[in-house]
């Protein structure tokens, strides 16, 4: 028997993780390997966007996480990297308790500044003009790391894995039904690159990389060359 959909966020499909921690408006699939999320889901409603309150930045630690697996603030202290939100503080900002709900350290990762403030900020921007346009009916969005196995580990604080990459996949459907998937993986390093459509790439090779399978409620041929395209955003 098929498991009733739970979360708006999953229509689409959910990939797994070690610890599923349901929010009010977004998802977290967390990894307790790498104390981190292995990847953030959520809509992004572009009538919510019209209601904004101030920014909470209540960062605290997620107490629904075994301690010995949980990350701090105190393990980004003096690191050199940031908190990165996953699911952005400015997609959930319609009221304080949503908003607040985005600092838990369970939504954090750490990432290099010049990716946090510079590009990755930009690429949640551009998704947020997607989803304010008339003609788009929902976006669904799912963020997370990238661990490179061929490459050193670096680790912050108590076990803390630094990711080699960043991800986004982002699917938009349109008043008619038509479905497009815009996908990217972006270095956490130092990057003064502004276009991030440089690293656009597709679904399966996203998948080949982070050992996540996404969007696999979306059954059918079509699906299938859709996840097979590079497209920009």
């Amino acid at each position: 028997m098929e498991i009733p959909q739970l979360f708006k966020e999953t229509r689409y499909g959910m990939p797994p993780a070690d610890q599923i921690l349901p929010n009010r408006n977004y998802l977290i699939g967390y990894s307790y390997l790498f104390r981190q999320p292995r990847w953030a889901m959520q809509v992004i409603d572009g009538e919510a966007q019209d209601v904004a309150v101030d920014r909470e930045d209540c960062f605290r630690p997620d107490l629904r996480i075994p301690e010995m697996f949980r990350s701090t603030l105190a393990d980004y202290r003096g690191s050199g990297y940031d908190r990165g939100h996953l699911v952005p503080s400015a997609d959930r900002n319609s009221n304080r308790l949503e908003n607040s709900e985005t600092f838990l350290m369970s939504n954090m990762a750490p990432q290099h500044p010049d990716l946090n403030r510079k590009i990755w900020r930009m690429l949640e921007d551009k998704v947020r003009t997607i989803a304010i346009k008339e003609e788009i009916v929902e976006v669904y969005a799912i963020s997370g790391p990238v661990f490179d196995i061929g490459q050193p580990f670096t680790k912050i604080g108590d076990d803390v894995v630094v990711p080699h990459e960043f991800f986004k996949s982002v699917l938009v459907e349109d008043s008619k039904g038509a479905i497009k998937i815009y996908s990217f993986i972006i270095p956490n390093t130092t990057n003064n690159e502004t276009d991030f459509n440089k690293f656009a790439t597709s679904v399966n090779y996203l998948e080949f990389r982070t050992g996540l399978e996404l969007w696999n409620k979306l059954k059918g041929q079509t699906i299938e060359k859709l996840k097979k395209k590079v497209q920009r955003i």
